[in-house]
């Protein structure tokens, strides 16, 4: 460790730390492979040729590089090239072994990205969004225009194309309702071949997602993960003959799936109170086995021809790392480690929709302590047992730190993730309440010290807390928060306006008191909690005019508070620009609770 390290505090030791993902190979290529590392202090795609271990950088930005993928040949590498993290842009592509990047979708124009499936032999299945026409879907082949072969108003992308690239998945939400999508299968001159819809016209909310076409020539069958048992697990669906085969699988919580290489078994992923596991499912009996892991957080995982199955693991107190079944380290960067954290504990609380499940970090030391409950973002998504930088720096430092999975979070249940309609905010608030009464009354939390923050809809809750929960807050600090719920639906991108309607039941023409109700400019001047306020000058999910709109309103009643924007989208893909912003965090914290 050098002499700088060595002075490094440990909290920004694991911002900066070398990081590596979970490298993608290329199918009939899969010495080739393809992650995402910070190793430069940015985001950026590598290529690796495992056979020699050559690794090289493949993208070079300002304001990082993560969406990319491998021809399945692994002679080349696509990759989502935006406006400095706007994420409006087109799809680049550029030899597998360096050269000049090239425009990968002639003759299509800038977009938002909406799903990828690349061709054998060339060309891809491209799907769009644009606020003026909706979602798109077209074929792109090399020397030709490309084709449209699907569009709607409504939200829908590309899911996957099969082996011989005949059959091309779509999901679409043409029922109206975006948090629950159904499935059409097409051909390549946009025929339709099949359609799979467990919503019934907008009916039920019982979603399905696209998990993959069989790996085999000539083989139709699509791996389908389905909401028909009240929460998600796999199921096989020819879209040929209509046949559909379940495969029921007896773990409790989400079950998710892909298709080992060979075709005969199931890699499945199965994620359960904030942890998850690895199994395999032979399709011929189902027999099930468990591939170790150590207890935490599988973020990803990919089974190999080879047999073996690499996985990106870590929990809140251990760094993540690649590994891989047969033990060894896939992928070890070089450098400084990222220092431990401490282990997280759980608690139930029983709050007004049931149980709430949070989980607790603590610092050294006895409490009450100052405590910070860290929101996540979503809506539809969790919190777990795995390693975070950010409240890890809070602990460092003092802080208790708590993370609750409210309604709406995945993990819990299909019921529990579609409780959030129509009081949206309000209904997560309630847990999140439950969860502070339990705080505070364990003798975890000091009542006069406590801050509530997240960011995205984590940063949306935090202004909306602090606004409808004026006494129960010291300090709010919102992340590339909703802040104008109203001026946010005119200025989004067009996918998170039909999750809008979907969360609220209309637009704010139709149902402007739902949208009054859910949104923190509402109660702007019942605050009285110092805030902070950081937002990205390019975000098209939260954009900045609704963010200044609130800030507005704190300067015309003088109430203390301090913004920071910056100058990317929504988060920042740079190392030294997130160690900043968690800096002034902190710092804004601390100086505010004394």
């Amino acid at each position: 460790m050098t002499e700088n390290n060595a002075s490094m505090p440990d909290w920004e030791k694991r911002f900066r730390a070398p990081r590596v993902g979970l490298p993608e190979w290329a199918e009939d290529a899969p010495d080739r492979s393809l992650f995402v590392s910070n190793a430069t202090g940015t985001f950026e795609l590598y290529a690796w040729d495992r056979a020699t271990g050559a690794q090289r950088q493949v993208t070079d930005r300002p304001n990082g590089t993560t969406d990319g993928v491998l021809t399945p040949d692994g002679e080349w590498i696509w990759w989502f090239s935006d406006t400095d993290g706007d994420e409006f842009g087109v799809w680049m592509r550029q030899p597998f072994g360096g050269g000049a990047d090239e425009p990968a979708a002639p003759g299509l124009a800038p977009s938002y990205p909406a799903g990828l499936a690349l061709l054998r032999g060339g060309g891809a299945v491209v799907g769009r969004s644009t606020d003026d026409e909706g979602s798109s879907v077209h074929v792109v082949r090399p020397g030709a225009e490309p084709v449209e072969i699907y569009r709607s108003r409504e939200s829908a992308g590309v899911g996957d194309v099969s082996r011989d690239g005949e059959l091309i998945a779509i999901e679409h939400t043409e029922h109206g309702d975006a948090m629950h999508s159904a499935l059409r299968v097409v051909r390549g001159d946009g025929s339709v071949v099949a359609e799979l819809d467990d919503t019934e016209g907008g009916t039920r909310e019982l979603g399905l997602a696209v998990l993959g076409f069989a790996p085999g020539e000539g083989d139709p069958r699509l791996l389908v993960g389905h909401q028909r048992r009240d929460r998600w697990e796999p199921m096989v669906w020819n879209p040929v003959t209509g046949e559909t085969s379940d495969l029921p699988v007896d773990l409790p919580g989400d079950v998710a799936a892909e298709w080992c290489p060979d075709g005969t078994a199931l890699l499945v992923s199965h994620s359960h109170q904030a942890r998850s596991e690895l199994w395999r499912h032979e399709l011929a009996d189902g027999r099930m086995t468990r591939l170790e892991t150590p207890q935490g957080t599988v973020s990803g995982a990919t089974a190999r021809p080879d047999g073996t199955v690499e996985y990106l693991w870590s929990s809140a107190a251990e760094p993540p790392v690649v590994r891989s079944t047969t033990g060894a380290v896939v992928l070890d960067p070089p450098g400084m480690r990222a220092p431990a954290s401490v282990p997280v504990s759980d608690v139930w609380v029983d709050g007004p929709g049931g149980r709430v499940h949070a989980l607790v970090q603590r610092p050294a030391g006895e409490g009450p302590f100052p405590t910070v409950f860290d929101i996540h973002g979503g809506p539809t998504w969790h919190d777990s047992d795995a390693f975070a930088a950010q409240p890890a720096a809070w602990v460092d430092h003092g802080f208790a730190v708590v993370r609750v999975n409210y309604r709406g979070s995945t993990g819990y249940g299909r019921e529990w993730t579609d409780a959030l309609k129509h009081r949206v905010g309000l209904i997560e608030l309630e847990d999140v309440a439950a969860v502070r009464a339990w705080a505070v009354e364990s003798g975890l939390a000091d009542p006069e010290r406590l801050v509530l923050t997240g960011g995205s809809w984590g940063g949306y809750l935090t202004l909306l807390g602090v606004g409808t929960q004026p006494e129960a807050w010291s300090v709010g600090i919102a992340v590339v928060p909703v802040a104008d719920y109203v001026t946010a639906y005119e200025d989004e991108m067009d996918a998170l306006k039909a999750m809008d309607r979907t969360l609220l039941g209309g637009t704010p023409q139709e149902v402007p008191e739902r949208y009054e109700a859910s949104s923190p400019i509402t109660y702007v001047d019942a605050v009285r909690a110092p805030v902070y306020i950081s937002a990205g000058v390019n975000d098209p999910r939260c954009p900045i005019r609704q963010v200044e709109n609130y800030v507005e309103r704190l300067q015309g009643r003088g109430h203390p508070h301090e913004v920071y924007r910056y100058d990317a989208g929504h988060g920042s893909l740079v190392v030294e620009e997130r160690i900043k912003q968690v800096r002034l965090e902190m710092e804004f914290a601390q100086r505010h609770l004394g």
